[in-house]
C-alpha cells in the first residue's frame, strides 16, 4: 500500500490527495486516517507541504460529504436500504450504520455534523441524514469544514512528525476507534436501560 500511495502522492500531488480523502468519503477503501498520516510524512520526503496537504484533504473530504449529503436529498431511508442491502458488503456498510447515523442527527442536530467529523465511519455517514434534513447548505458546509480541518491538521502534523513511524499513528488510530466505538455502545446500553426504567414507571 505504501508504495500505491507513494505513486499517487508523487505524480498526482495534491490533486492525488484531494481524489483519494474524497473517494474515501463516499467509499472507503481506504481510511481517511492511512492517507494523511502518510500524506504528513510525505511532506519530509517531497515537495508536498503540510499546509498544501491539510488543504487539499480537507476540500476533497468536504466534496466527499456535499455528495452524500445531495444523495441523502434525493434518497429516503428506504431506498438507502436497499443500496446498502446489495452493495454494503463492498460499501463496508450495514443498514444499522444508516440509521445509527439518522438517530444521531435527529437526536442532537447540526452540531452533529461538527463532533462526527472525529468518530470514524460516522464522520462520512452523517452527511447523508444532513442531506434527508434538508440541513441548511450553507450551515453544513462550515461544520463539516472546521470538522475535517481540525481532524486534517491533527493526523497531517502528526504524520509530519514521526516520519517513517507514520503507520504507528494509523495502529494508535484503530485503538482510538475500538475506545470510541466501545463508548458509544456502552452510551446506546445505558439509554436503553434509563428508556424502560422510565417505561415500566
Amino acid at each position: 500500500m505504501q508504495n500505491w500511495l507513494t505513486d499517487i502522492m508523487n505524480d498526482f500531488g495534491y490533486i492525488g490527495i484531494a481524489f483519494l480523502i474524497a473517494v474515501e468519503n463516499i467509499f472507503p477503501p481506504i481510511p481517511s486516517e492511512v492517507v494523511l498520516t502518510f500524506g504528513g510524512f510525505m511532506t519530509t520526503q517531497s515537495n508536498l507541504s503540510i499546509t498544501g496537504v491539510v488543504i487539499s484533504a480537507t476540500a476533497g473530504s468536504v466534496g466527499g460529504a456535499v455528495v452524500l449529503y445531495f444523495l441523502g436529498m434525493q434518497l429516503g431511508v428506504e431506498r438507502l436500504e436497499k443500496i446498502v442491502g446489495r452493495w454494503g458488503h463492498i460499501l463496508r456498510l450495514e443498514k444499522k450504520d444508516i440509521h445509527k447515523a439518522q438517530g444521531w442527527f435527529d437526536k442532537y442536530g447540526s452540531w452533529t455534523v461538527f463532533f462526527c467529523r472525529f468518530i470514524p465511519l460516522m464522520r462520512s455517514l452523517i452527511s447523508i441524514p444532513a442531506g434527508m434534513a434538508k440541513m441548511n447548505i450553507i450551515l453544513f458546509l462550515v461544520l463539516t469544514t472546521a470538522g475535517t480541518l481540525i481532524w486534517n491538521v491533527v493526523l497531517v502534523y502528526l504524520g509530519a512528525s514521526v516520519g517513517n513511524s507514520w503507520q504507528t499513528i494509523v495502529d494508535y488510530m484503530n485503538v482510538y476507534s475500538a475506545i470510541v466505538y466501545s463508548i458509544l455502545i456502552v452510551l446506546a446500553l445505558i439509554f436503553v436501560h434509563l428508556f424502560i426504567r422510565k417505561k415500566k414507571k
